[in-house]
């Protein structure tokens, strides 16, 4: 093993598709020596850790999602049948939510582009998708250690499991049935830089359980609605399930400690969190696919932009962040103009994480995936 530290963030695309569909030990005979490096990029954080020394549990819903985050586990391994491959021949998202259909430049590509295009586009979500759980699990790891209270730390810890667990098989997807690792959005990138960054615990909480957690949410929801590939639909239905539980937990935890802050503190985490917003809806634009394709990436920027489907799908990200951010005490009146030139404000009144829909969330672990799907 060697550990390569970088100054900068890779901005390659990893190309593995002699690896598509081979089976574990099979992979393991691929790799070569550029695959076994480490490559790591050091962050800085003046993390401050607190013990706990009254192990009373003081928070019921608390305790009852930890409890339900033990009981609903799943393993990558044994609970994915990973046996069928998607035939590469066959658009593996639904191609009528393409922005680019009827625009010159991608109805001039031949028939067999548009369909690398179609892969190359879920690679990039995905790639999202699993970068975002990598910083999902830096900073639930920091929470164990920086939560003040008992019940957030034993939450945290278990939440810390569930994001190592959907790194693990958003990379196994990627590697044996894509072939196809894009970089990280520098949008995104930035607001995992922010979140694990900053000193404040109660930042960490709106960045990531509330921001990106509740974007990550809808986002999973929308895909298993166009993915063609069962067994993506399969992943991405058990991670909902352990999503559903982390939004939920922040939302209830945040809500009571909010107001204990001043008003001056309380606008400084809405702005925080209308940004990190912002940061988010750029963070939806696959530039990196858009230039590996050779279209003009402002032109195909402001095609996407304009497109009223994704419009449409941009805004609607933010049915779950909108509601929360208004429960939490976070949608004052400084930031309610800011998010409704954003388009989203509309949201407000939908609902919320903070009332727990036990039934839900407690539903055994295999239902029907497929029905799910039609059903959401």
């Amino acid at each position: 093993m060697k550990i390569i530290n970088l100054e900068d963030t890779p901005t390659e695309i990893e190309t593995l598709e002699s690896w598509n569909g081979a089976g574990h030990q099979d992979i393991e005979n691929k790799l070569s020596l550029k695959h076994v490096n480490d490559i790591i990029e050091i962050f800085q954080t003046p993390l401050t850790g607190a013990y706990n020394w009254d192990y009373k549990t003081a928070d019921g819903r608390i305790k009852k999602l930890y409890e339900l985050g033990k009981e609903l586990n799943w393993n990558a391994e044994v609970d994915i049948d990973w046996s069928s491959n998607f035939p590469k021949d066959q658009h593996i998202m639904d191609p009528g939510h393409n922005p680019f259909i009827g625009w010159a430049p991608f109805e001039n590509m031949p028939d067999s582009e548009k369909m690398r295009y179609n892969w190359h586009y879920l690679a990039w979500t995905l790639a999202q998708f699993m970068h975002g759980e990598q910083g999902a699990l830096l900073v639930a790891s920091q929470l164990v250690s920086c939560a003040p209270t008992y019940d957030a730390k034993l939450y945290a810890a278990s939440q810390t499991f569930d994001e190592a667990r959907h790194v693990e098989v958003f990379t196994k997807y990627l590697q044996e049935k894509v072939g196809i690792i894009y970089p990280i959005n520098t949008h995104l990138k930035s607001l995992l830089d922010k979140i694990l960054t900053d000193p404040r615990w109660d930042l960490k909480f709106i960045g990531m359980q509330i921001i990106i957690e509740g974007l990550a949410l809808a986002a999973f929801n929308t895909l298993r609605l166009t993915v063609q590939d069962p067994i993506l639909n399969n992943i991405l239905y058990l991670v909902v399930r352990d999503e559903a539980r982390h939004v939920t937990f922040g939302v209830n935890y945040l809500e009571e400690f909010v107001t204990t802050l001043t008003q001056e503190e309380k606008e400084e985490r809405a702005v925080f969190a209308y940004e990190a917003c912002v940061v988010m809806r750029e963070r939806l634009i696959g530039t990196d696919v858009f230039e590996e394709f050779g279209l003009d990436v402002e032109e195909a920027r402001t095609k996407t932009l304009e497109a009223e489907m994704m419009a449409h799908f941009r805004n609607f990200l933010f049915t779950r962040i909108i509601p929360n951010l208004r429960r939490i005490g976070l949608l004052t009146d400084k930031v309610r103009p800011l998010f409704e030139k954003l388009g989203i404000l509309e949201y407000e009144n939908m609902v919320d994480d903070g009332e727990i829909d036990w039934v839900e969330l407690q539903k055994p672990l295999y239902e029907d995936p497929q029905e799910e799907a039609m059903q959401a």
